[in-house]
């Protein structure tokens, strides 16, 4: 079975390494490029995972979050945090808000890959 992922970025060059690396990978990949482009395409798509950055312009990984947990059919979809930040409130806040589990950028492929399918059980 192919996961499905949805990556969700301000960075056009971060989407592009996440959409070559994991479609590389087999996943089944669709690119957002900020919490309100994402929260459309979970409109579109079922993702098996997401992937969200935090720092982004119309709304943050944050809200992002928050609105998935709160709105999406879904309330157990696993949600990845990819952010430049490593800082311990972050990382608190970003587990209140529902996010599954934190990877710092850059990202090592294998280690994205292993941490999108141990939270998928895949």
């Amino acid at each position: 079975m192919t996961l499905t992922v949805l990556a969700v970025d301000d960075s056009r060059t971060m989407r592009n390494l996440l959409g070559a690396a994991l479609s590389e990978a087999g996943f089944d990949v669709h690119l957002a490029e900020d919490g309100a482009d994402g929260l459309q395409r979970l409109s579109e798509v079922t993702p098996d995972v997401v992937i969200t950055d935090i720092n982004m312009p119309r709304l943050d990984g944050f809200g992002f979050i928050e609105s998935v947990r709160r709105d999406y059919s879904n309330p157990a979809l696993p949600i990845l945090v990819l952010t430049t930040e490593s800082s311990h409130e972050l990382k608190e806040r970003a587990r209140s808000s529902g996010a599954t589990g934190w990877i710092v950028k850059p990202f090592h492929e294998d280690k994205l890959i292993a941490a999108i399918e141990r939270v998928t059980a895949a």
